[in-house]
Order: C-alpha cells, then structure tokens, then sequence
C-alpha cells in the first residue's frame, strides 16, 4: 500500500509542477495583498476594532456604506429590465437580428468603462448631444446632467448590462422551446406560456446576472467618481479618500475589509442554493 501511494505521489509530480507557479502567483498576488488588509484593520496603529466600530458609530460613514448597496441594487435592477429583453431576442430568433445583437453585445466587451466613462462626459457635458438637443429644441437652460446621480447611475448600468445580458443570454439559450409549444398546445395563451413556463425556466440567469452586476457594481470606482457627486459617494471613493487624502490607512483596510466580507457573504449564499460552477449558466 506504501509503495503504491509512493508511486502515485511520483506519478503525479510533473501536475503539482505545472501548477506551482499558478499556486505561488495566487498567494503572492491576491493571498498575501488581502491577509495584509485583514490584519491592518485590526492593527493600525494598535490591535483594536476601532475602526469597525466607528464605522457603525459614525452616521456618515453608515450613510456611505447604505448609498454603496442601494445604489448597487437600483444599477441591478435596471440592468435586469434592459437585459431581459435583449437577452430574450437574442435567445429565441435565430436570424440576423440575433447576430447583430449579440455582436454588440460582445463588442462592448472589448471597449475599456474608462472609455465608455469618458465618452458619457462628452455626451453629457456642455457641449455635448444632450445639449445640443435642447438647444436646437429652443429650450434656453438645459437641466444639469453631469455630476450627478443620473449621470453616475446611467454609466455604471451602461457598462454592467452586458454581463447581465450574457448571464441572461447563456441560460435562456438552453431552453427548449418545445416548452412553450406545449403550453401553446394545451391553451395556454402567449403570456400565460411566457410566465408560467419561460420565466421559471430562465430565473438561474436571472440570478447569476443579478448576483454578478451586483457584486461587480460593489466596487465601482471610477465611473461613479467621474460622473457622480461627492453627495452620493460609494464605498470605494470613500476607501480612496481615507487613503489618498487623509492617509488613514488602518481606516481603508476596515472599509475595505467591509466591502470584501459582503462579497463573500454573497457568494456563499449563492453557493450554497446553487453553486458557484453555475455562475455562467
């Protein structure tokens, strides 16, 4: 027995290898960076959890991390109305219409949301479309579109739908439409089919693309510092100012450790109704 678990372990050498710089390039890089955040929360400058607990005491700080969820959950919401939609077109066509949707789609993939931030600057800004449109309309005072909750909720919804999409896209492309043809037959009328037999079938995607753009607009930075106000900072713009501005940096790694616990909390949820290797459908 020892020398065939002897053997096995020779045999096996050559996978633990190929593995090893992946391993070591994990600890150094992603491991090793979020112990130290962890423990400089807890240690900066002395061993407390002070930090945490002004936090909870402090009502600004609250009203940041309540703006951080709310503001996540509305950009999802939306993302989820558009998405669905889209999804569902490109889902159930097989022409060019699907094609060309699901080009875009795709396309938007390759195009950085620092670009697509600054390109909602242009068409917002003074000179921009919007602008112009009032202007050629006749309307003297255009409302103010930039730097506002508008503008910072409309890049981040603009650049998270299309993770919603293909979530969406990737579950509802596996239902049979022989589903609905059935409900069809038994009298069933198109939105009573669509309820009662699609929707149930595609809510896995619905669920992955939520659980996705959430998380994922958790920790937006830069679109919401770009186009939002100071009135509405998120979590993040407020890890940056504790950092850049005030070089409390115990208080960043608290705010931070904050924001990555309610990530995993949400991954462990989803994982335990569902399990992560369903993310993508």
């Amino acid at each position: 027995m020892a020398v065939a678990a002897a053997g096995g372990a020779r045999a096996n050498w050559p996978v633990h290898l190929m593995l090893a710089p992946a391993v070591l390039f994990l600890l150094l890089c992603f491991v090793a960076p979020i112990a130290y955040v962890l423990a400089l929360s807890v240690t900066d400058p002395t061993i407390s959890l002070a930090h945490f607990r002004r936090l909870v005491a402090v009502p600004v700080y609250l009203k940041v991390l309540l703006n951080t969820f709310t503001t996540s959950l509305f950009v999802t919401v939306c993302c989820l109305a558009l998405g669905y939609p889209l999804a569902y077109v490109m889902a159930r066509r097989d022409d060019w219409l699907s094609s060309a949707l699901f080009a875009i789609v795709a396309m938007s993939f390759w195009t950085g949301f620092v670009v697509r931030t600054y390109a909602w600057l242009v068409i917002l800004g003074n000179k921009g479309v919007v602008v112009a449109a009032y202007s050629m309309l006749g309307i003297a005072q255009p409302p103010q579109l930039l730097f506002t909750s508008f503008a910072s909720t409309l890049g981040m919804v603009h650049i998270l739908l299309p993770f919603m999409v293909m979530a969406l896209y990737a579950v509802m492309r596996r239902i049979d439409a022989m589903h609905l043809r059935a409900a069809h037959s038994l009298g069933a009328r198109p939105y009573r089919a669509f309820l009662e037999v699609y929707f149930p079938l595609s809510l896995p995607g619905v669920v992955n693309g939520s659980l996705l753009v959430f998380t994922l607009c958790l920790g937006f930075y830069v679109t919401p510092i770009l186009l939002g106000t100071p009135r509405d900072m998120m979590i993040s713009q407020l890890i940056s100012q504790q950092i850049e501005e005030l070089l409390a940096w115990g208080f960043a790694a608290a705010l931070a450790t904050v924001l990555l616990a309610a990530t995993v909390i949400l991954l462990a949820i989803y994982n335990r109704i569902a399990g992560l290797d369903r993310l993508w459908g």
